[in-house]
This record gives C-alpha cells, sequence and structure tokens, in this order.
C-alpha cells in the first residue's frame, strides 16, 4: 500500500479567530503561517515515509479554508522536499485553458525529474468555477440538473483529450466543441518565421503555405508517458469506469465496506475489459480521515476539534459530500433527500468507515477491514493541518506511520496485508 497526505491548506485559526479576524485568508501573516505549516508537515511526513502528499484545487475561500492547489504551490513544497512527490488532486479541468495545464505540468514534471502527479475534477464550488469557465459557458457539477451535469463533463473530457495529446510525442490536431488546435482549425496559425520552423521545428507544424497546420507542446513530461493521473473523490459508476479505462487512479470517497467492494470490482472488471490487467484494488485509491489517540474518546474529541467535527458539519454537508455516509436506516427516518445537517456527527463517519478514530488497535481493525473489502493500492489520509496545532498533526502522522504503516508494506502494487500483519 502507498500512503498519501492530503493537506487542505487552511489558514491555522481556531473557530473563534476565523470569525473574529474576518476575512483571515487576506491576513498576509496567517496565510504565511499556513504556508510555513504545509511544507513542515510535507517534510515530516517525507522523513516517516509517506510516499505523496496532495493538495484540493480550490480558490477565493476568504473564511481560509481549502487555500486552493496551484502548480506553484506544488512546486514549492517540492523544491522544499527531497523525495515525496505532490501534485493536486485534483485540477479543475473545466476551469484550465488545456494547453497551459499541459505546460505546467511538463515543466513541473522535468523541473522536479519525476516528482509530481495530476489529479482532475469536474468541480462543484460555483463561487469560483463558474467565475473562470464562464467563457465555456460551463459551470459546476448539479447531479439533479442533467444538462448541467452533461455540459460539465464535455467540457471535463475535452481539456483531459487535449491534455493527452499534448503529453504525446508529435504534432497534433484537435476540434472539439470548447477548442481548436491549431486556431483558427482549417486556414491554420500564420508565421512568419515558417522557413525557420520548416528546418528545424517538428516534421508535421506546417503547411504548405506556412501555417501553423499542427502544435507540439515541449517539454513532454519527464515521466513518460506522463505523470501519474488520479481522479478526485469518485462516488459514480460511470467516473470508475471511465478511470478504468484510461489508466487513472480513482479516489473512493464511499467507505461502506460492501460499497468499496463493489467499487473496487467494478474498477478492476472494466479495466480488465480494456486490455489493463488489474488486480483488485490495484491502481485505486481511498479517501479516508484518522485521529489516533490513546482512547475513543480522546480520538472522538480530535475528531470534533478538527477537520470533520467543524469542516464536514460545517460546510462539506452544504455540497452534498455526507450523503456518501449514508445508513441503512436512514431512507426510514429521513426519506430520500439529503441528511439533515444535525445527522452529520462523527459517529455517523466512524459507523460508516470514513474515520478510522481511536487507539493504535482501533487504527489497524479498521485498516485490516478496508484492505479486506477492497485492497487499495493508495490510502489517502485528510490531514487535519490549520484545523488542529500542527504538533498534533505531527503527533498523529507520526503515530500512524510507527505502529500502523509497516504493516501495509507496498506489497501489491497496492494493498494487500503485508506479511508482518497479524
Amino acid at each position: 500500500m502507498k500512503f498519501m497526505f492530503f493537506l487542505y491548506p487552511g489558514i491555522p485559526v481556531t473557530p473563534t479567530e476565523r470569525e473574529a479576524r474576518r476575512p483571515v485568508a487576506r491576513d498576509t501573516g496567517l496565510f504565511q503561517k499556513m504556508l510555513d505549516e504545509v511544507v513542515e508537515l510535507s517534510q515530516f511526513v517525507e522523513d516517516l515515509g509517506f510516499d505523496a502528499v496532495t493538495f484540493p484545487e480550490h480558490h477565493l475561500h476568504t473564511e481560509g479554508g481549502e487555500m486552493g492547489s496551484l502548480p506553484v504551490l506544488t512546486q514549492h513544497v517540492l523544491m522544499h522536499t527531497k523525495r515525496i512527490m505532490a501534485g493536486p488532486i485534483g485540477y479543475v479541468l473545466p476551469g484550465w485553458n488545456p494547453l497551459r495545464l499541459a505546460l505546467e505540468t511538463a515543466w513541473l514534471d522535468q523541473l522536479t525529474k519525476g516528482r509530481t502527479f495530476a489529479g482532475f475534477a469536474r468541480g462543484y464550488q460555483a463561487r469560483w468555477l463558474n467565475q473562470m469557465a464562464q467563457k465555456l459557458k460551463v459551470g459546476t457539477v448539479d447531479h439533479g440538473k442533467a444538462d448541467l451535469d452533461r455540459i460539465n463533463r464535455e467540457a471535463f473530457e475535452e481539456v483531459y483529450q487535449v491534455l493527452k495529446l499534448a503529453w504525446a510525442d508529435g504534432p497534433f490536431r484537435f476540434k472539439g466543441k470548447h477548442y481548436e488546435y491549431p486556431t483558427p482549425f482549417d486556414a491554420g496559425t500564420p508565421w512568419p518565421a515558417h522557413e525557420w520552423t520548416r528546418k528545424y521545428g517538428a516534421p508535421g507544424e506546417l503547411d504548405e503555405q506556412g501555417n501553423i497546420h499542427a502544435i507540439e507542446v515541449v517539454p513532454k513530461p519527464y515521466t513518460k508517458p506522463h505523470p501519474p493521473l488520479f481522479q478526485a473523490f469518485s462516488m459514480s459508476e460511470e467516473t470508475i469506469k471511465w478511470s478504468a479505462r484510461e489508466g487513472i487512479i480513482p479516489t473512493l470517497l464511499v467507505s461502506n465496506y460492501d460499497e468499496l467492494r463493489h467499487f473496487a470490482e467494478l474498477h478492476r472488471d472494466e479495466a480488465n475489459a480494456h486490455g489493463r490487467s488489474l488486480a483488485l484494488g490495484e491502481s485505486l485509491g481511498v479517501f479516508r480521515s484518522v485521529y489516533l489517540a490513546k482512547d475513543k474518546p480522546a480520538a472522538r474529541q480530535l475528531a470534533t476539534d478538527g477537520l470533520i467535527g467543524t469542516g464536514w458539519a460545517g460546510w462539506a454537508h452544504d455540497f452534498g459530500f455526507t450523503d456518501a455516509f449514508k445508513l441503512p436506516g436512514d431512507k426510514a427516518q429521513y426519506g430520500d433527500g439529503p441528511l439533515p445537517r444535525e445527522a452529520c456527527t462523527i459517529e455517523r463517519l466512524e459507523q460508516t468507515h470514513f474515520a478510522l478514530v481511536g487507539d493504535r488497535d482501533d487504527v489497524r481493525r479498521g485498516m485490516d477491514a478496508m484492505v479486506e473489502a477492497g485492497n487499495p493500492e493508495w490510502f489517502i489520509w485528510q490531514s487535519d493541518q490549520g484545523y488542529l496545532p500542527i504538533d498534533e498533526v505531527k503527533r498523529m502522522a507520526e503515530e500512524f506511520a510507527r505502529h500502523v504503516m509497516p504493516h501495509y508494506a507496498d506489497s501489491h502494487g497496492g494493498g494487500q496485508l503485508a506479511k508482518s500483519a497479524g
């Protein structure tokens, strides 16, 4: 099993301070403190043996949480570490110009000699995505509105298609609904230096009139054919199957063991049906919270004070995330609609196996059950930087690395219990 530390870069303040000093994200001193903590924790988990650190992409968060993932943040972490991989899970593709993202990723991969990866997401936060994608007439995912969901998926998949073409060897031509390369597509792009390019450039770039007929993105990624690719927080069969066909690592938010098994088998079977021979759980990730303390009450208090106790009930619930943690009796009590906020408790996240809470033996039992259900290659820990004191975050990471991780050594490609487990 491989281990990834997920940072929601957050301004490190208490809820009381967050309210009293609003908007805390405007405070340069606090922002610098957040950046220092992100680097310090990245270096710390690198020394502990984690394989990767990652971030989401979110912007305009005046509240001071989820402070975004740009290539510059990934580069900043990589330049201050030595071995660990870093990248986003993930770039919200409908908000990106595909050519720019292809270039940014390839440059970063070259600069770090293969220590980066790229994750992709469709986007659910309208506050910033609707602003960035306005020229495409694309908005956030809305599963309740089929047309909006379809348009978002179209833009997502079109950007992804361009990325694959851009990272491959050779010039390419592409005409989609939103982008065309070259532009104008039929006439080509006028290029005064055509004689120079015809002599020294890539064969196939120019037409007979000296216009750009196809484009080639350079540099190519250091990693061939491209860095590892992840899909953010998959919750639908359609996304799991698409990821399996495309060679992308889906990261599962679902935590019920039966659902985890179903998605793991679906992913394996779809991959194998399309020429990728995968074992159960190979090229698959799970996303979880971990709260380690001397006993369950102490660990639950950490969870209450931390990200899932404040952020999940405070804002993630408003975007429908907590519906991933429904229990069998919820339909009779709450109907088919979303869970009420008061039902989004630490106990629920623990009962549905998203939060591994307790002492090291409790966490081991949760890990064993997760491996038995889905055997994931990647374990992605949602950390509490910015929500708990950094020393507490480091203490939990160290205890996990010393007493839990060794039992799940990289024996897969992905996730089978190591011989030392027991």
